[in-house]
């Protein structure tokens, strides 16, 4: 059975391009006859609010996507992601990193099209373990990150809307953040194990994202080869899909107003009205006339959703 996740960041009220994503991940899993859950990433202590959750939850209830099953909070999973980051740790596959934000800047280190920096490696071991030096650090507390070892070799897989991708570990990723140096867990370690431990099977997600599969890909199958639970030999199957952007070329967020649901909802635009826009941008739809999510169903189809990124303006 397909299990597909929702799995938003609680730092702000959801705009028209989270509810995209809500949307085609919903329909994605609700086609196949699946499920779909919803995760609450909210382990950026400096960013996530609960109040923001709970609105987040009655947003998707009031647009007619429930989820199923419990809703699954990150900021409660602390331990699960402290005994992978052991178990990774033991296995010899980490490393400490003290470099500030300034020090990798100055680097000059490659920048990918996303704006992702790879990082250069100032602090990675010349062996597959910490160095003395590193290890003094750590004893006397400087703050660290925890930075994974990836190797110099490529990962491959095929997407479910933008085909084959093929991706350099070394080149394109490099050694990534398990946990920040203020203690806090890195995204890639909270997903991967989150996925694999809620049997997601299929991951629907923006395609400024596709950067990030074959490094999720990668750690989910070094913890496989070093922890006894078959859910980390399962692989899911990615959708990416295309953003939706204002009229400046730029990918929708908090600073367009307009198009989050606080201000849609305050100016009594109907949920049937926004869910058929979203339909209409999808392709599902020839024109945007209101819909609900189950109308969509007999729809739905991954072909129907344009490659390119998407521009939309305010509602009407």
């Amino acid at each position: 059975m397909t299990v597909s996740r929702f799995a938003p960041s609680p730092t702000g009220r959801m705009h028209l391009g989270n509810v995209f994503c809500a949307l085609l991940s919903w329909l994605s899993a609700k086609s196949k006859g699946g499920q779909w859950l919803l995760r609450i990433e909210d382990i950026d202590p400096g960013r996530s609010r609960r109040d923001y959750a709970l609105q987040l939850m009655d947003d998707l209830q009031w647009l007619g996507l429930p989820w199923d099953g419990e809703v699954i909070w990150q900021s409660e999973r602390s331990d699960i992601y402290a005994h992978y980051l052991q178990l990774l740790q033991d296995a010899g596959l980490t490393y400490p990193c003290f470099c500030t934000r300034a020090d990798i800047m100055a680097t000059q280190a490659p920048h990918e099209t996303d704006g992702r920096i790879v990082y250069a490696g100032t602090c990675r071991p010349k062996n597959m373990f910490p160095s003395q030096s590193s290890l003094s650090r750590l004893s006397i507390n400087s703050p660290a990150a925890i930075r994974l070892l990836v190797p110099d070799e490529d990962i491959s897989f095929v997407d479910g809307h933008y085909g084959p991708q093929r991706v350099n570990l070394a080149r394109h990723c490099g050694d990534y953040i398990l946990r920040r140096r203020d203690g806090a867990w890195a995204y890639q370690l909270a997903v991967v194990v989150d996925d694999a431990l809620m049997g997601v099977t299929e991951i629907v997600r923006g395609r400024d994202l596709l950067l990030s599969t074959p490094q999720q890909i990668h750690l989910r199958q070094t913890i496989a080869s070093i922890s006894p639970f078959h859910l980390f030999n399962l692989s899911p199957f990615y959708y990416h899909h295309p953003l939706l952007i204002n009229e400046s070329g730029q990918r929708l967020c908090k600073r367009d107003k307009s198009l989050d649901l606080g201000a849609l909802r305050a100016r009594h635009v109907a949920p049937e009205d926004i869910i058929g826009l979203l339909a209409h941008l999808a392709g599902l739809q020839p024109a945007p006339a209101p819909a609900k999510p189950q109308d969509l169903l007999p729809l739905f189809s991954w072909q129907k959703v344009p490659l390119h990124d998407i521009v939309t303006s305010p509602l009407p």
